[in-house]
């Protein structure tokens, strides 16, 4: 009996080893974690800010709110213009008028709120062809419908004739690459389904959570911090894709513990996260990852739909910033306010790209949680690192270096301790865990063998970079 229990550990072992193979490469999950960072001073565990006002919010509520009071048959949006200033799409000189007394700039268009919404209703009645996205582009008063590589010369010309049917305002156009869900962040989560990135912590007030992307996997995924599997995280205990794409991963521990303010941004540097918020088309906003790294970009739209294999995800917020595989799930925000988590899109970091988030405010409401965020530091203000500059350098900026940060820096460090992979995999407990571990490494293998394990975050980039759409 004794040798037989040998001879079963030893082939757990050796699968076990195997698993670590598969996924070796991967570092340790900093962002978004528990244990991440030295807590910050004077924060509440659990608790939820709402976002300061900056300069970029309080232009994007000027505009909000002047679209909310002259309504969608008056206007047609708003954005942040080059000089920091709330722009307001009207339909009339009056509306115009009531604009300018408000101390916003007023651009007089055609088409309504309310006759751009009939477009976008009319796209998602017409039969659903995979790789397309549309969103209402404020800024050139039209709906913008793009088709990736995969659509077929038959699709794009039926597509073309809904449009026309519609109006001359939709507007068709092709790009590069394909629309796809970014599976694979600030730092990995890794699991039988996939590697995906932590977004942010949240809280339910009884326990914590990750947010994170919902296509990264189902309800019971169970997701680990390490590639060896050693260190498992939590569960995903609920979440939403298609239709939205978010998801909650629950701590195993309970909590997220100290640092849990904290996203990763690189080089052991983090941006503290200080409130959640909404975006304004014209926002400079970052994104951070585990593949590509920190990156910036501007919001070209809001309330977008994409039409990804898997299925239709509505109402996200479509941007410049790039990213790739790997990203999924990652954090988007600006001046440490949360924005949104990383669901797909097009292109890469080399030659530029499409990227879509999920908001965050509407991620949290359907889930009923709350952001786990830092109480305001004495003597620094909103959007300036404490220590200078994070060093982490943001790229593909899309509005003046300088005039917007990620947010006050903040140091990532620490690691946690875990049971193994291999007494987890051998508790009678987890027997159905453990067989869905070693089954799934095992098929991913023999579909990924010729990928060697990675020895380094560099090669692990610029495997994916080079194999990205």
């Amino acid at each position: 009996m004794r040798h037989a229990r040998r001879r079963v550990v030893r082939r757990v072992t050796r699968l076990t080893a195997v698993a670590g193979l598969l996924l070796g490469g991967a570092m340790v999950a900093q962002a978004a974690m528990a244990d991440e960072a030295p807590a910050t001073a004077g924060a509440a565990p659990g608790s939820v800010r709402s976002a300061p006002a900056t300069g970029t919010t309080t232009a994007a509520s000027t505009g909000a709110g002047l679209v909310a009071r002259l309504g969608a048959a008056r206007t047609a949006g708003s954005w942040i213009g080059a000089d920091g200033r709330p722009v307001v799409a009207v339909t009339d000189t009056g509306a115009a008028a009531e604009v300018r007394r408000a101390g916003a700039e007023a651009r007089v268009v055609r088409h309504s709120m309310d006759e751009l919404r009939s477009a976008t209703a009319a796209l998602r009645a017409a039969p659903r062809v995979p790789g397309t996205a549309w969103v209402t582009d404020y800024r050139t008063n039209r709906v913008t419908v793009e088709a990736d590589s995969t659509v077929s010369t038959g699709d794009w010309t039926r597509m073309s004739q809904v449009a026309e049917g519609i109006g001359s305002f939709v507007h068709m156009e092709r790009t590069k690459g394909r629309f796809t869900t970014r599976l694979n962040g600030a730092q990995p989560i890794l699991s039988t389904g996939g590697r995906c990135s932590a977004g942010f912590n949240v809280t339910d007030g009884r326990g914590d959570f990750i947010l994170t992307a919902g296509h990264c996997g189902p309800t019971g995924s169970i997701w680990f911090a390490d590639g060896q599997g050693s260190r498992q995280l939590g569960t995903t205990v609920g979440g939403s894709f298609p239709g939205s794409d978010f998801s909650l991963v629950k701590y195993d521990s309970g909590g997220a513990g100290p640092g849990a303010d904290v996203v990763a941004i690189g080089g052991g540097n983090g941006v503290r996260i200080t409130g959640a918020g909404d975006p304004a088309v014209g926002q400079r906003v970052f994104r951070s990852g585990s593949t590509s790294g920190l990156h910036d970009g501007e919001v070209t739209g809001l309330n977008a739909t994409v039409n990804y294999p898997e299925g239709t995800v509505t109402g996200l917020i479509q941007t410049t910033v790039c990213a790739e595989p790997g990203d999924s799930g990652g954090p988007l925000f600006s001046e440490g306010i949360a924005l949104g988590v990383t669901s797909g899109g097009s292109g890469d970091c080399r030659t530029g790209g499409t990227t879509f988030f999920q908001p965050v405010t509407k991620a949290l409401t359907a889930l009923g949680v709350k952001l786990i965020v830092s109480a305001p530091r004495q003597g620094a203000g909103q959007g300036t690192a404490s220590s200078g500059a994070p060093s982490a350098p943001a790229t593909h900026s899309a509005i003046a270096p300088g005039a917007v940060s990620p947010g006050s820096s903040a140091p990532v460090t620490g690691a946690t301790t875990g049971v193994t992979l291999l007494a987890r995999l051998t508790d009678p407990r987890n027997v159905g865990p453990g067989l869905l571990v070693i089954a799934g490494s095992l098929i991913a293998l023999v579909a990924t063998r010729w990928i060697r394990s990675e020895q380094d975050r560099k090669a692990y980039q610029r495997y994916y970079s080079a194999t990205w759409g």
